[in-house]
């Protein structure tokens, strides 16, 4: 029989201190974020046999439909920002209350939002040309909407809200019908200042369609042709759009459900290990059944690419929490907690900073050469992508050792 989960003040087993499993969980998963295409690219350029082409492979995000490891990255940083609202906000609330609580949630929200349009360049460029969506833009609504969330509705309105943002999103895709207009741009789009009006584009719509889901025909992406302000990544749609963003709420939901699993008093930690790790894998299953109806895509988190991430992230949860918290192998995780303890200050870094660039200054010349000669082509390549993804691991690690810890 199935065990419900544990009211809101249910009193642990476990002291109410950061969980070591999250944390590096959290630097495992930006570690990719801050090289891993890098990695990928130089994997490639490597060669040596069908391992490394798969390795390679899943480094690299898919084209459209599908999942590969590198698809889960952000999926699961969502994630586990829904854990750490389990984590922090109910102490909050109890520190402040809950008015004051939902104001702090509003400001650390807009903040992060703000430190998102700087990361995209801020305003450099005239408007349209300020680029408003993205990854922390993306970041800041999911957590703003999910601890809202958090602190007004009971568990079972949690439950709730996050079939309504799948079942939601599911359904105005499948049935709701825009234009039959294809506004896929080539490469090397023009500026925004450039793009047609929304009256231009789909003027010449003689029909209307709908439950498309091919890239610049679908409802996500005539959405945001029609009511994304500012610059967007393909001209006229963006991966991280208006529409998409009711899914990537569900995304974070589940790690709030995930972080109730996680600190459930009354339960054991194998408990605890076997609810993630069962009810990830079950997850996965239901999004690829799913997405027999509903593709896999990462580019409009679809429902079922929401749930097939959600359940990878929950087992990698559920992982490191047995590895990490119960049977204390902790050596091996030092970078990704140094990473973890930073993960904004270095993803801002390494966009501020071309470590590629600097990591050539090092490794690069006479000594990549001198490796493509002596070892194989492409081993200058492969160094130098190494070296690119150490210099921010040893900046969190000074930033660690110092007890630095940046956030908003």
């Amino acid at each position: 029989m199935e065990t419900p989960l544990p009211s809101r003040d249910a009193p642990r087993s476990e002291p109410p201190t950061r969980y070591l499993s999250v944390d590096a969980l959290r630097g495992f998963d930006m570690f990719w974020i801050i090289g891993g295409e890098t990695a990928a690219r130089a994997l490639e350029a490597l060669g040596g046999g069908p391992v490394v082409s798969f390795i390679s492979s899943q480094l690299q995000h898919v084209e459209w439909e599908g999942f590969r490891f590198y698809d889960a990255i952000f999926p699961l940083f969502l994630f586990l920002v829904g854990v750490s609202i389990v984590l922090s906000v109910d102490r909050m609330v109890a520190r402040v209350g809950r008015s004051r609580a939902l104001a702090r949630i509003v400001r650390r929200s807009a903040l992060l939002f703000a430190v998102g349009v700087f990361y995209y360049g801020g305003i450099a460029r005239p408007w349209p040309d300020v680029q408003l969506s993205g990854v922390l833009p993306r970041i800041a609504l999911c957590y703003l909407v999910a601890a809202t969330l958090y602190v007004l509705l009971p568990r079972k309105g949690i439950v709730i809200a996050t079939a309504a943002c799948l079942l939601g999103y599911w359904a105005l895709m499948l049935f709701v019908p825009f234009p039959n207009v294809d506004i896929k741009t080539p490469a090397g789009a023009r500026k925004q200042v450039e793009a047609k009006t929304r009256e231009e584009l789909f003027a010449g719509a003689a029909s209307t369609t709908k439950g498309t889901f091919k890239e610049g025909l679908n409802l996500a992406h005539y959405v945001d042709a029609c009511w994304l302000p500012g610059r967007k990544r393909n001209l006229y749609y963006s991966n991280e759009g208006l529409l998409s963003t009711i899914p990537a709420v569900a995304s974070t939901l589940f790690g709030v459900l995930a972080g109730w699993v996680l600190t459930h008093g009354r339960r054991s930690g194998r408990w605890k290990v076997g609810w993630l790790v069962g009810s990830g894998l079950a997850g996965v299953v239901i999004g690829l059944l799913w997405g027999l109806e509903f593709p896999v895509i990462k580019r409009l988190w679809t429902s079922s690419f929401c749930m097939v991430a959600a359940g990878f992230s929950a087992v990698l949860l559920g992982l490191f929490y047995l590895v990490v918290d119960l049977w204390r192998w902790q050596r091996w995780c030092a970078p990704f907690l140094w990473i973890g303890g930073n993960a904004l200050v270095v993803y801002i870094a390494v966009s501020v900073v071309n470590c590629e660039a600097l990591a050539a200054r090092i490794v690069g010349g006479d000594v990549a050469r001198f490796l493509d000669a002596s070892l194989r082509p492409g081993s200058g390549g492969f160094v130098i992508a190494m070296v690119a993804l150490l210099l921010p691991v040893l900046f969190v690690r000074f930033l660690y050792k110092r007890n630095l810890f940046i956030r908003l």
